[in-house]
């Protein structure tokens, strides 16, 4: 599978295991639909490189993301990754099935989490898939996410609201802007506007003032 063009898909590997690199890039190498154009040891590292424009000029359009790396996660970098640059398809790769961690992961922008004991032809179909917007899991994976899923409704305490979605509300109710929001979440002004058009809707209110008022009933804010 090539783009419209003819050209292979471009290709860059993050994960701080410099074997885990070599194998991926080394495999990639025999597959004509695949090109490994760049590497980055932690998510700082992906980040940096990508803003200071790629490799020789060329961007990635996959990402074969680590989910556990120092200073930065998988999450994380998936986050900030798809803030600068959101044309950007990222598969989640690890060694780690948590549903907490999948839920994050998808929730975080990530098309598909795979784990890195599937097959070589399974990470490729899933590579294809990615190319395509279209998740690939596995059913251990899924399962992972259905429970990490009805695990958060339980502690939203039904309200639907998600974890970040909760944190979003609270700092509106203490009459903090977009921008000092996002700089409090780490987050971009964007990402904060997404989170508060969900927020009226799920709440079901016209404005921020009416968000403040629905915290405040729910007794989510601390008084004095």
């Amino acid at each position: 599978m090539t783009n419209e063009t003819g050209v292979s898909w471009k290709v860059m590997i993050v994960d701080d295991h410099e074997m885990v690199r070599m194998g991926l890039r080394t495999y990639l190498m025999l597959d004509s639909r695949f090109e490994v154009i760049g590497e980055a040891a932690s998510g700082i590292d992906a980040l940096e490189k990508l803003k200071n424009g790629g490799f020789d000029g060329r961007m990635p359009q996959l990402v074969l993301m680590d989910l556990m790396m120092p200073h930065m996660d998988g999450v994380e970098t998936t986050k900030a990754l798809l803030d600068s640059f959101p044309e950007l398809r990222i598969i989640i790769l690890t060694s780690f099935l948590e549903d907490d961690k999948v839920v994050e992961a998808i929730e975080a922008g990530a098309v598909s989490y795979v784990l890195k004991t599937v097959s070589a032809d399974e990470l490729l179909y899933a590579m294809q898939g990615a190319i395509k917007n279209m998740p690939v899991m596995s059913g251990d994976v899924s399962q992972a996410l259905t429970r990490g899923l009805r695990k958060r409704s339980v502690q939203n305490d039904g309200e639907g609201l998600t974890e970040r979605e909760r944190e979003v509300l609270l700092l509106i109710a203490e009459g903090k802007a977009n921008k000092e929001i996002g700089d409090e979440l780490h987050i971009s002004i964007k990402t904060v506007k997404t989170h508060v058009s969900n927020l009226l809707m799920k709440c079901e209110v016209d404005d921020r003032t009416q968000l403040a008022i629905y915290a405040h009933r729910k007794g989510w804010v601390k008084e004095g």
